[in-house]
């Protein structure tokens, strides 16, 4: 068994969104150890926020099983090129997409790009999302709580409406929840409430795309360790990050990326509308 690094973590302030190439420690993509067995052998998967963290682990799980990857993010083009190189040294193609996902256009653009270059979706995974840290309820601006439901669930509903036409008989659209959806962090209250939201339409699509032989399914993360932890939470709640769960550690991203093999592949090919947990312990509802 991997021995991964358990708190505290040395404080690390930075800009939003984060870069994962100046976290301390490094988080584990999988990058050293993900093996491959053909799983999503020639499939295309549109990947969100796949520059790094969950996404760049996925992005790398689902090349080394076979897949080729469209990748959108925000603009972390350092950390996007190198989650392409991973991919292209699986020797599988990687599609960069970047982009403010919150811009209609910009979803509609990146499932078009996607379909032009690949001729069709096998698997879509919303994975991008956006979060920051308030103490009280005054202290959350309009435009802040705008943009977390923008970004975590208005893009997914513009992103799954525009890729459905294009995903054959067998797709998979897997959608990144939290396990915030059940147990809410105070301070996370915008992103806590979208990721409830993301549940629900994750359960209800599936309902609603069965006929059309494409499954709908949802991961609900805990503490995992990312850019994101690092360049929206206060240094305290970083240097113990992880901690409060059962195994007492945070979550890596390659801990996390199998559920999302299983998911978009054939061998998941009966389940839909299910939500999984990969929380360290932490059980949800």
């Amino acid at each position: 068994m991997r021995t991964y690094p358990t708190p505290p973590f040395p404080a690390q302030p930075q800009p939003v969104p984060g870069s994962q190439r100046n976290m301390q420690p490094q988080p584990d993509c999988g990058e050293q150890s993900y093996t491959g067995s053909g799983r999503l052998k020639d499939k295309v998967a549109l990947i969100t926020g796949g520059d790094s963290g969950i996404g760049r682990a996925v992005a790398i799980a689902f090349a080394r099983e076979g897949a080729d990857i469209a990748l959108a993010y925000w603009e972390e083009h350092k950390d996007a090129k190198e989650t392409a190189s991973w991919v292209e040294q699986a020797g599988r193609q990687c599609l960069l997409l970047p982009g403010d996902l919150a811009n209609k256009a910009v979803c509609q653009d990146t499932v078009a790009k996607t379909v032009e270059r690949f001729g069709r979706i096998d698997v879509l995974v919303n994975n991008a999302a956006f979060q920051m840290t308030r103490q009280s309820l005054e202290d959350i601006p309009d435009e802040e709580w705008l943009r977390t439901f923008d970004v975590n669930i208005t893009a997914m509903f513009r992103l799954c409406q525009a890729a459905v036409p294009s995903m054959p008989k067998g797709g998979s659209i897997i959608n990144t929840t939290s396990v915030n959806s059940d147990d809410p962090t105070p301070m996370l209250l915008a992103y806590a409430t979208s990721k409830g939201a993301v549940a629900n339409f994750s359960a209800g699509l599936a309902q609603l795309l069965g006929p059309k032989g494409i499954r709908v399914n949802s991961v609900a993360p805990g503490p995992i360790w990312t850019p994101l932890i690092v360049s929206t939470m206060p240094q305290e709640a970083v240097t113990s990050f992880g901690e409060q769960t059962p195994l007492g550690r945070p979550g890596q991203p390659i801990e996390v990326a199998p559920i999302y093999v299983l998911l978009a592949s054939d061998e998941g090919s009966y389940i839909s509308g299910s939500r999984y947990a990969v929380t360290g312990g932490k059980p949800i509802l």
